[in-house]
């Protein structure tokens, strides 16, 4: 059996992951029969409530393939875990003092508020301890750094004790940054982030367009990477078998 993901985002080797963002759990079925290491459900951008979540869930356990939620905000931090996710990753941490409150709303060492009858506390089947004490130490923290105001902070950011790993939302980063992303801003800001995590020692997660862009990206400090979304192999795969039967 697999690590737990939290180990695994530590691991000598990079690990693959993608979005899910259609309200259904036969996509993170389809994926985890194709090996993924993890998916994550993207509340913040997809039609997603908490019901489709639980199950989505549910069927990456059935894998054992890790799932993540990306919450809307840090109250929805709680209900992702208590429903099992192997972790959350949150939105627009822009300072050490989001990501230290981020890191304590997931830790019953710090704010996380305790229910051992959730799926997470295999509902009431375990002692309260070690519930506990086995949710702090799986539950995977990862920041979302995806605004030109964690730029200058990044640095105190990977310092937050208890945090897991970054995400660098590329995307949102340079729209964040307007005009500075332009002539290789956006490229001088990225390999500034994964500088720092890497001087850190704190992983570092970030989407990879091809092979190529996530060897480069590996080479400034990447951990991990995610590919596209569920979405967008659906749309890429139908796209192309209209093109071979009618084109």
């Amino acid at each position: 059996m697999r690590a737990g993901f939290r180990a695994r985002l530590r691991a000598p080797e990079p690990i693959l992951g993608t979005f899910l963002k259609i309200p259904s759990t036969q996509p993170a079925e389809i994926l985890g029969s194709l090996g993924f290491d993890f998916v994550v459900i993207d509340e913040e951008h997809a039609p997603l409530n908490p019901e489709t979540t639980d199950a989505i869930l549910l069927a990456c356990r059935v894998h054992r393939m890790a799932g993540l939620v990306r919450v809307r905000q840090p109250g929805d931090i709680l209900r992702a875990l208590d429903s099992g996710a192997d972790g959350v990753l949150v939105p627009h941490v822009t300072s050490a003092a989001v990501a230290r409150e981020v890191v304590k709303l997931s830790r019953y060492a710090g704010a996380r508020g305790l229910s051992p009858t959730t799926r997470a506390g295999a509902f009431g089947g375990v002692p309260v301890a070690d519930h506990m004490a086995a949710q702090d130490a799986r539950s995977a923290v990862i920041a979302m750094i995806e605004d030109a105001e964690a730029l200058d902070r990044i640095d105190e950011i990977v310092a937050t004790e208890g945090l897991d790993a970054i995400f660098i939302g590329r995307a949102d980063l340079g729209a964040s940054m307007g005009e500075a992303a332009e002539d290789g801003g956006l490229d001088r800001a990225v390999a500034h982030l994964l500088t720092a995590a890497k001087s850190a020692a704190l992983p570092a997660l970030a989407l990879a367009t091809d092979r190529a862009d996530a060897a480069e990206m590996r080479a400034l400090g990447a951990t991990g990477f995610l590919k596209g979304s569920d979405q967008g192999f659906l749309r890429s795969a139908a796209k192309a078998a209209r093109i071979r039967l009618f084109q």
